[in-house]
């Protein structure tokens, strides 16, 4: 009689995985499934987004822009689902970097980790400075220009400290952001739906006369941001590949419920500042710049408001660790190829924490030196250097998702535990839709007639790509690394083989 032979198993085992990839194991694997969530939950931050940008929607748009989070969230939930194909198939450090090199090539890769590595250093460096708020207000400090470079630096300095202790580290303070951020989104939102309102929910279809004598339609577009400034961080959860248990299977799930409960807890923390605003007429017409804090107190009293602050400084807190966390790995990622100048010194692991330390300082020291210069420039600078983040990040999402259907149309079919099967290339295409949808929102012009102002988005991301192909094209730092590039197909037959070879 003969037995039937069994099935390969579903995924090789972390290092066998990874050396079929050409790398060893060189970090501490602690980070759990959960962990790597709150990695990624707290990256994304819904309460640092709906705080930093609940009363610029509200004037834009008024309370249908909450419908912004919406439509986001399923935007980005399609680019997660393929990030997830991609990290399953590749789960090394890195995320954007090592996945578009394997995907298309050194120099695609190049450029595609070259603005986001600005992208999320600016991003390090506009929650530093937003945090600063919240920890002069807890504090009763005079927020200055001088305090709240102090603070922004302080910020970013204890989350380095707290980074060189190592992964467990990351991890834990990771979960407490994690609670924290539930507390303050969720928990503080339903009490605002249900104790605290002021507003009916028909107030959600309203404009509330921010169209003024025009289109609602144009206003509704203007307010895009709202969703738009949200929905990233998830990739994060791939940048800390190597230091993830069974990453092959845990990232994808990770990443999808990053999405999923962050746009849960958006809703609820923007429902219900809408619902229970005083005087809601008021932050619609712009009136109100900082609404939240006043609405707040008005439902939670002052001790309330007070430890609503506590709450949000240890989400900043968090948010900020995160961040450091994935560029530096992004930075050792890039130098572990030879990639940029500098590679040696950024691609040394330490022997006792085990993470990225010259990476991690690279990472905390520029931003501390943007903030300096922030202090020294306008009050506009921060507004500035924030708007090319969001775009730059977007455009290195779309990256990812452009190689990946490239090579599903010459055949790729994705090896690691988690696929999509026969959907694999109608999810992609829709991801890779809205994504140019959305950065065509995000590098839209504005009309006050200031040309900086209106066009900074655009000036920001053209002056980071052309600095990037400039020294793409003279120092030729794609000639000078030799590690993998192009090999998805290839790649993807030899983990198969290597499942087959497992079983036998």
């Amino acid at each position: 009689m003969n037995q039937q032979q069994p099935s390969p198993p579903q995924h090789l085992g972390d290092g066998d995985h990874l050396a079929v990839l050409g790398y060893t194991e060189s970090f501490d694997r602690s980070m759990s499934l959960w962990a790597n969530f709150a990695l990624g939950f707290t990256y994304l931050s819904p309460l640092v987004g709906v705080y930093s940008l609940f009363a610029v929607a509200m004037a834009t748009g008024g309370p249908p822009s909450i419908f912004w989070i919406l439509i986001v969230g399923l935007g980005q939930f399609t680019v997660s689902l393929v990030f997830g194909e991609v990290v399953s198939q590749y789960p090394i450090h890195g995320g954007i970097y090592p996945w578009t090199r394997r995907l298309w090539g050194r120099r695609y890769a190049w450029m595609a980790a070259w603005i986001y590595i600005w992208a999320m250093i600016v991003t390090i460096t506009a929650v530093a400075q937003f945090g600063s708020g919240f920890l002069a207000s807890l504090f009763g400090i005079e927020l200055t220009r001088g305090t709240t470079l102090g603070l922004s630096v302080l910020l970013l300095l204890v989350a380095l400290v707290l980074n060189f202790t190592g992964t467990r580290t990351l991890a834990r303070v990771a979960r407490i952001g994690l609670a924290a951020e539930l507390v303050g989104v969720i928990a503080v939102g339903l009490y605002l739906l249900i104790f605290a309102r002021k507003q009916p929910f028909s107030v959600f279809f309203d404009s509330m006369g921010v169209q003024g004598d025009g289109s609602y339609a144009a206003a509704f577009m203007g307010a895009a941001l709202a969703g738009l400034f949200l929905f990233y961080g998830f990739e994060a959860c791939g940048d800390v590949a190597e230091e993830v248990a069974s990453p092959a299977r845990r990232i994808p799930k990770a990443m999808m419920m990053t999405i999923l409960v962050g746009g849960v807890s958006a809703l609820m923390s923007f429902g219900g500042y809408v619902l229970a605003a005083p005087d809601l007429q008021k932050v619609v017409n712009g009136q109100d710049i900082d609404p939240i804090p006043a609405i707040l107190e008005s439902a939670l009293g002052a001790v309330g408001a007070k430890i609503f602050l506590v709450v949000a400084l240890t989400a900043f807190l968090s948010c900020v660790l995160s961040l450091q966390a994935a560029a530096s790995r992004l930075i050792f990622s890039f130098a572990r190829d030879g990639m940029i100048p500098g590679h040696r010194w950024l691609a040394r692991v330490s022997g006792t924490a085990k993470v990225p330390a010259n990476a991690l300082i690279v990472a905390c020291s520029i931003p501390v030196l943007i903030c300096v210069i922030i202090f020294f420039g306008s009050d506009q600078l921060l507004t500035a250097v924030t708007s090319f983040a969001v775009l730059g990040i977007y455009v290195a999402f779309q990256s990812v998702v452009l190689a990946s259907l490239r090579q599903r149309l010459r055949g790729w079919r994705p090896a690691g535990p988690f696929s999509l099967g026969r959907a694999g290339v109608v999810i992609n295409v829709i991801a890779l839709a809205y994504g140019l949808f959305a950065m065509v929102l995000l590098a839209l012009p504005g009309h006050s007639g200031d040309v900086v102002s209106d066009w900074i988005v655009l000036i920001g991301l053209g002056v980071v790509a052309g600095t990037g192909l400039l020294y793409l094209f003279i120092a030729r730092p794609d000639s000078k690394s030799t590690a993998p590039t192009g090999d998805a197909l290839e790649v993807a037959a030899k983990l198969r083989e290597s499942r087959t070879a497992a079983v036998s």
